[in-house]
């Protein structure tokens, strides 16, 4: 099974990684991916996608999952240097990987979060992960039409409900407001 990127968070505060599950009127329930314990957090949490993380280099940014994947290919089947490991030996590692990090801007901390989401998503998801490019390719041929055609055609969005005597009763009484002059001291004599 292909892990989604776009539904595994990162909570400010919480250890581990967690995976969306739904969203609730108080904010959305998440899942531990370690533990599996459901929680719900409010809407005041920080949460971040994993699919919205990136990593500086010299020349632009790299989307996470291409780090992710380019650590998979380096390690094979080793497993990444432990999160509490020495600044010097997480350096060494990311040259390896991603020679051209921004040293400036991809600090020790960051480095030590990367690998310790690269452990937890090898130990309790996936390595393998779904493209957004795939998603609508699959869609597509699960209709039967092809793809530009898909994704130029929007879909037409559900028109609301109107309570029609309502608004006529209402629309009504506004006209006949509108019809009569309004009364005052010198017109009633």
């Amino acid at each position: 099974m292909k892990t989604d990127l776009k539904k595994v968070l990162s909570i400010s505060g919480q250890p581990g990684l967690f995976l969306y599950l739904s969203h609730a009127n108080a904010g959305a329930i998440v899942e531990s991916l370690v533990t599996k314990k459901r929680s719900c957090f409010g809407a005041n949490a920080r949460m971040t996608s994993l699919a919205d993380i990136s990593i500086f280099t010299e020349s632009d940014e790299v989307r996470l999952q291409e780090v992710l994947e380019k650590m998979k290919a380096f390690l094979g089947d080793k497993e990444a240097p432990a999160g509490k490991s020495e600044t010097k030996v997480l350096q060494a590692f990311f040259e390896q990987v991603l020679p051209d990090y921004d040293r400036d801007r991809f600090y020790a901390s960051h480095m030590k979060k990367v690998v310790e989401w690269y452990t937890c998503l090898k130990n309790h998801a996936s390595l393998d992960f779904e493209n957004p490019e795939d998603a609508v390719k699959d869609e597509a041929a699960e209709e039967g039409k092809p793809e530009a055609v898909k994704a130029a055609k929007p879909k037409a969005a559900a028109k609301p409900k109107v309570n029609t005597a309502a608004k006529v009763g209402k629309a009504d009484t506004r006209a006949k407001a509108k019809a009569e002059p309004k009364r005052t001291k010198s017109s009633a004599k």
